[in-house]
């Protein structure tokens, strides 16, 4: 059973007293994961992911020495953007301790996954996505709703701009995709940034030296095997493709959902499923978005192990629709419209920019 509620592409939670009823009996459903054994550690499931994706890798690696300095290794850039954002899903999931039940193994499984593998600061990621879970889409606490280059509030939209600036602000929505392709420089900037910067930074050198080895063995191997203009076309292919792919993985989740007013105090349940959209396709799109197309169920239980997500969502949805909670659950192009919809809103300053989910709802019976 799903329940399919969709917001408006431009809405805000309205500044009014939560139902607390919903927090409190939010343990009900919380008693009932448990007893269906869904919150215990899928050790195999993990170990053949973690295993797998370093003999993939291994593979790729000698796949890409052999077929040498060749223009058909802009071919292999691909595969290795969507090999490195495979393991940023798996690296998300031992950050929110899905993985083993010692906190510390998932850390150093995290943080190596992060800054050797990936080659992006595990503990600048943690920072950020911590604050988002914290409070999704709240203004002034969500980083992500903060993203400088595109607004994603009114407030953002109308700032003090050059003639340009603002042109481009009022179609962002239609270039939102396209600048994805700069999500992976950035990323990898940020990391370095990050063990770079004066002020206590918890394991910097540790983060230090896997960047180094991570980016220097990287550009060394690129360099070695393709000549000057292979090789700089060649990573600009794989940092554009693994940006796309994360931002195109990631842009689903909250974008076009509710605003929530930094005024405004929710209980757990509204703050979490409120601010969140599902993808539905089943097994396929799990794979594709790495367990992120539940995306409120992995906000109310963000240490369940990803194949389980699976299992708990129909319970969520009948839970939501007993509380009078709107789930939202949409096709993955569908919620692709919602955000390129929400964007060109903001940018546009619509009429409407932030309209109450209660009132939608009301008007959709």
């Amino acid at each position: 059973m799903t329940s399919v509620l969709n917001p408006p592409a431009s809405a805000t939670v309205p500044d009014a007293a939560p139902n607390t009823r919903a927090g409190s009996s939010f343990t009900a459903l919380t008693r009932r994961v448990h007893e269906l054994d869904l919150m215990r550690r899928r050790y195999g499931y993990y170990w053949t992911k973690l295993v797998g994706a370093l003999v993939i890798l291994a593979a790729w690696v000698l796949a890409f020495i052999w077929i040498g300095d060749s223009w058909w290794q802009l071919i292999n850039a691909g595969v290795l953007a969507i090999m490195m954002a495979q393991l940023g899903f798996l690296g998300h999931d031992a950050a929110h301790r899905q993985i083993f039940k010692s906190g510390r193994w998932n850390d150093w499984t995290s943080l190596i996954i992060a800054n050797l593998l990936v080659g992006i600061s595990y503990g600048w990621w943690r920072n950020k996505h911590n604050k988002h879970h914290a409070n999704p889409n709240k203004v002034g606490s969500d980083p992500d709703v903060a993203l400088g280059v595109i607004a994603m509030t009114p407030e953002e939209a109308t700032r003090p701009r050059s003639r340009l600036m603002k042109w481009l602000v009022s179609h962002h929505g239609w270039y939102f995709f396209p600048i994805l392709m700069l999500e992976g420089l950035s990323l990898r900037s940020e990391g370095i940034r990050r063990v770079v910067k004066r002020g206590p930074v918890e394991h910097r050198w540790v983060e230090f030296a896997l960047l180094a080895v991570r980016l220097g063995g990287f550009l060394t191997l690129v360099f070695l095997v393709l000549s000057p203009g292979k090789a700089a076309a060649f990573i600009a292919v794989e940092l554009a493709v693994f940006g796309f792919y994360l931002g195109s993985a990631f842009a689903p989740n909250h974008i076009g959902m509710p605003l929530v007013s930094p005024r405004l105090k929710l209980d757990f349940l509204r703050r979490q499923v409120l601010m969140s959209r599902n993808i539905s396709g089943g097994r396929f799109m799990a794979i594709l978005m790495g367990g992120l197309n539940y995306q409120i169920e992995h906000h109310l239980f963000p240490s369940m192990a990803r194949p389980a997500l699976r299992k708990v969502q129909p319970l969520v949805a009948a839970y939501c629709a007993a509380e009078g909670v709107p789930y939202t659950q949409t096709t993955l192009w569908q919620s692709y419209r919602v955000v390129i919809r929400y964007l060109n809103s903001v940018g546009l300053r619509g009429k409407d920019p932030f309209l109450c989910p209660l009132v939608a709802q009301r008007r959709a019976l």
